[in-house]
This record gives structure tokens, sequence and C-alpha cells, in this order.
């Protein structure tokens, strides 16, 4: 399993890569290992602005679908609209290609509880 060092992590096993105020958002590998086939992706919250916990959206798999939950406070600006047609670069490409949306960050926002990746593989049980 991969954990970029220049990620955070949440708890609910989403990552973020913040650059300056826009905040790119996906799951992690180990969630797309848990979840297995991603078949698709379901982000209706687009322009709405969310609270830190909430649910912007969902991924379904063969078995089972998830919900996705906001990192931190923002307001949603864009999808990733190649996830449309290909749902599995989710689990190909999980950090590059398979990133979910962007959100602009509330200033005060920043690193709302989110985990280095050491303190993310600590959670997850993964060395």
């Amino acid at each position: 399993m991969n954990f970029p060092n220049e990620l955070k992590y949440s708890k609910d096993h989403e990552w973020v890569k913040l650059e300056g105020d826009i905040a790119i958002v996906g799951i992690s590998d180990f969630a797309q290992g848990e979840l297995g086939d991603i078949v698709y992706v379901d982000i209706p919250t687009i322009g709405k602005e969310l609270k830190s916990g909430e649910i912007f959206g969902s991924v379904e798999a063969v078995k089972t679908v998830s919900d996705l939950f906001m990192p931190m406070d923002g307001k949603i600006l864009e999808l990733n609209a190649d996830l449309m047609a290909h749902p599995e670069l989710v689990n190909s490409d999980p950090y590059t290609n398979g990133w979910m949306v962007k959100i602009q960050v509330n200033a005060d926002a920043k690193d709302m509880g989110l985990l280095n990746s050491d303190e993310y593989k600590a959670q997850i049980g993964v060395s």
C-alpha cells in the first residue's frame, strides 16, 4: 500500500492535498483496497459549503456502497469528471487520476485533525 508523505489523511480514509486555499480530496489506497472494485462515484454536492465530517458523496463498489466524508470545512468546487466514465481510476490510481473533488478551504479550517502518513498508517494498523 502507498501513503504519500506529502498528503494528509482523515480518520474516515480520505486523503487531502493542500495547494494554497484549494484542497484536492480522494480516498486512500487502503480504503479503495477495502472497498474492492469501484463501479460508480456519486458526488451531488458541487457548489455546496460543507463542514468537516459531513457526507459529500458516495462510492459504490461491487459489494458495498460507502459514504464520502468532508475532511475539512469548505465549498466543493469541482468533481473529477473522469470518474463518471472511469470510476476504476479510484482503484488503479487513487492519489493522482483517481481524485474525487477540489474544495475551497475555509481559512480557519486547514489541518482540522488531519493525520500525517505515519499517524494514518498507525490508525489502520499498517507499518
